[in-house]
């Protein structure tokens, strides 16, 4: 089984040429500004893209690249169990933006909010609707005080089910045509 490595933008930036870079966000969070050169592979789809990864990885090393790190440290952990090297780009791309490196947003791209930025939304949403309707029908409040122990769970073990089921949505779900055509060019080697 292979570890993965993190590394940093100044030293992902000095070597960007070197490495296949795979942005492992959901489609919306791609579009809104990635990497240069990087090929959008959902999380949720790293276990149907295995072979394509594969592929990629034997021409060269792959990069992981998510918003903060945390989703990229999780598909090097996938491929490192798959005996596929990866390495994660410390900080995502908000670390890489923060350094001075660009990011690419494609013309006429729609700009979707980043998954923490929709979860925020969602579980304040909720929180609010618990209290709110908690004033009528008291076990309402049982809302509130769920979202916020989910919140507790999530900071506690660094998952969020909540992005998971947001991520489900139409506008975070890739096209099938955009994913295999990602997936073939990987392991065509047209990267």
């Amino acid at each position: 089984m292979s570890t993965p490595s993190p590394v940093l933008p100044a030293q992902a930036a000095a070597r960007i040429g070197h490495y296949t870079v795979i942005d492992v966000r959901t489609p919306g969070e791609y579009a809104s500004g990635h990497v240069p050169g990087a090929h959008n592979v959902p999380l949720d789809h790293l276990r149907a893209a295995l072979p394509a990864l594969k592929a990629a990885a034997a021409r060269g090393d792959l990069l992981m690249v998510c918003a903060s790190g945390n989703r990229s440290a999780t598909a090097c952990g996938e491929l490192a169990a798959a005996d596929i090297p990866a390495a994660t780009l410390t900080g995502g791309t908000a670390a890489w933006a923060e350094q001075g490196h660009t990011l690419h947003r494609p013309e006429g791209a729609a700009r979707a909010w980043a998954m923490e930025r929709q979860v925020r939304l969602t579980a304040g949403s909720l929180v609010l609707l618990g209290i709110a309707a908690g004033t009528r029908y008291r076990p309402a409040r049982w809302l509130a005080a769920g979202i916020g122990g989910g919140l507790v769970f999530s900071a506690l073990t660094d998952t969020c089910g909540m992005a998971a089921v947001l991520s489900k949505l139409p506008h975070n779900r890739p096209r099938p045509d955009d994913l295999t055509a990602t997936l073939t060019a990987l392991e065509r080697g047209n990267a």
